[in-house]
């Protein structure tokens, strides 16, 4: 076809299809009425289609040209929505967020961000994977992740993060072992007993820590076992494999055959921080951040 359509053309024909009427569309459309009828006819010829019946007194859509101009209002109206979806996409509150987080975040942090970020923005879904550390790293690094939630103390060049929640960690020991919050009194009187840790990979300056506080008790750990999913160590523990040490996050004071001991004077705190890409390009990103930052003081306050 040797003929360009251009969508001005289209417009120019839905104008005067709406009207019925040369003069009151090219009034509509802010053009001539000889240059509008002239644009019509060149359509017309350019497609091979009598778009128009015109006589003297009225204009009418012939039965090619009342296809055409349903078709096109639809075409249009999908088009507006596309657009005002991409306008919604760049103003960050339409489209995807994708984020990583080690299994202790979801107890609370990552469904309280949820919950309150889609009341602001319900046009944003959330695509979430429960990852170790390091993975999300790799993942950050390559921009397959827009956020991570992890347990480090320090991240690569190229990452950004800040402390969400400081928290102390809490003894876990079978419902009917005799040490409890009242006669405990240091964590050397469990030396002779095995723990069940998470395993290292989980994250290395996590499981450091944990080593600082036996180092503090003065004693190394019988480790029995290594996991990396708080409910594999809930289940040890409860048939009696050992005992462990997790994050105050991960206390679940309704599970049957374990209870907990809260170590809240302990020097020791583990850190969950919020990691991103410097250079992602994600608007939905800057939103999600701000919402973190709006917890990230009361957690940080209430949990020291």
């Amino acid at each position: 076809m040797g003929y360009q359509l251009e969508s001005r053309h289209l417009r120019y024909f839905l104008a005067v299809a709406e009207e019925l009427h040369f003069r009151k569309a090219a009034e509509k459309l802010y053009i001539s009425q000889p240059g509008l009828s002239r644009q019509i006819k060149e359509m017309e010829q350019g497609i091979g289609i009598q778009l128009f019946e015109r006589s003297n007194r009225k204009v009418n859509l012939t039965p090619a040209g009342r296809y055409l101009q349903k078709g096109l209002q639809g075409h249009f109206k999908g088009l507006n929505h596309l657009i005002q979806q991409a306008q919604l996409l760049d103003q960050g509150i339409f489209g995807n967020l994708k984020f990583g987080y080690v299994g202790s975040a979801m107890q609370r942090i990552i469904p309280e961000l949820l919950f309150a970020f889609q009341k602001e923005y319900p046009q944003v879904r959330f695509h979430l994977k429960e990852m170790e550390n390091q993975q999300q790293i790799d993942a950050l690094m390559a921009q397959e992740l827009d956020i991570g939630f992890v347990r480090l103390e320090r991240v690569p060049k190229g990452l950004k993060s800040f402390a969400v929640l400081k928290e102390p960690f809490c003894l876990v020991l079978p419902s009917d072992h005799p040490i409890d919050s009242k006669n405990i009194t240091d964590l050397s009187m469990l030396k002779e007993e095995s723990f069940i840790l998470f395993d290292p990979k989980y994250s290395t300056s996590y499981y450091e820590k944990v080593m600082q506080i036996f180092d503090d008790s003065g004693f190394s750990p019988i480790v029995s076992h290594n996991t990396i999913h708080s409910n594999s160590i809930y289940k040890l523990v409860a048939y009696h494999f050992g005992i462990s040490i997790v994050p105050r996050s991960l206390r679940m004071d309704h599970m049957e055959g374990v209870k907990f001991i809260e170590l809240d004077q302990l020097p020791q705190k583990t850190v969950l921080s919020a990691i991103w890409h410097t250079n992602n390009p994600n608007p939905i990103l800057n939103g999600f951040l701000d919402e973190i930052r709006k917890i990230k003081s009361e957690n940080l306050n209430s949990s020291d």
